[in-house]
């Protein structure tokens, strides 16, 4: 069975943190457009290869790699790994973050590094490294926050710090990379429902609701609802746009 859509036939994408939530969601959108999907898991491989065999079913193609992001050589050790199983790049997503986050009285040191570890640093050098391999005419897309716009949960400080500096290094890598045609955007998502949130969500009315009235469309976000603007922007119908940072959430921040 061939994929679904033909939009990204030809092309190989990797997706970071590709094995749950908004990643397995844009892993198994792009999949559907053609693409050879990369799905990146940092922990749970199990996950990962469920995400493979769902692009697979679907009539696409796509692979597991596992590498724990926010340590020494992450990017690197990643890279290796993505070499042994294709021959070049043409759409990389950096998806995979980590959202735990204290007041700001109460956070300590080793909570903030590892923060901007996993959610600023591992994009930066892996978009470092990965230039290389991406192909002339290619995609970078950071998946940022619509909280580091809006102080709208003030114990997620740290966190919305270390999309802040993505947001910034998003802007800089569009002029950085532009004169390859490689175009690099960075996706805010608002409160999605997925695992990482399902702990004060999910089976809680109240909470629900609550986060459902900041959307201006009255819902909480689908990964499905994110992932069809990452796809855009991958595709060629999203070769003028670069350097920007789309408020995915819903209107949220209207």
């Amino acid at each position: 069975m061939g994929a679904l859509e033909g939009k990204l036939k030809g092309k190989t994408a990797l997706v970071t943190g590709g094995s749950r939530g908004i990643g397995r969601g844009i892993a198994e959108r792009l999949g559907r457009d053609g693409a050879r999907v990369a799905v990146h898991y940092g922990s749970n491989e199990a996950a990962a290869k469920e995400t493979v065999t769902a692009i697979e079913a679907a009539g696409g193609e796509a692979f597991a790699i596992g590498q724990e992001l926010g340590v020494p050589g992450d990017a690197a050790a990643l890279w290796e790994a993505f070499d042994g199983r294709a021959d070049g790049l043409d759409i990389l997503v950096n998806n995979a973050g980590i959202g735990a986050s204290r007041p700001f009285a109460t956070i300590g040191e080793a909570e903030y590094d590892r923060l901007f570890a996993v959610n600023t640093k591992a994009p930066f050098f892996l978009a470092r490294l990965g230039a290389e391999r991406l192909r002339d005419g290619g995609r970078i897309v950071n998946v940022s926050t619509g909280l580091s716009r809006a102080a709208m949960m003030p114990d997620t400080i740290a966190y919305a710090m270390s999309k802040g500096a993505l947001d910034v290094f998003t802007r800089y890598l569009s002029k950085v990379l532009g004169e390859r045609g490689i175009t690099v955007n960075a996706v805010a998502p608002g409160i999605v429902d997925t695992d990482i949130n399902a702990s004060w969500l999910r089976g809680n009315e109240e909470a629900w609701a609550g986060a459902a009235a900041m959307s201006a469309l009255g819902k909480v976000g689908t990964p499905a609802e994110i992932a069809d603007v990452v796809a855009f922007l991958a595709s060629h119908d999203g070769r003028w746009v670069t350097g920007q940072w789309i408020d995915a959430t819903g209107g949220s921040l209207a």
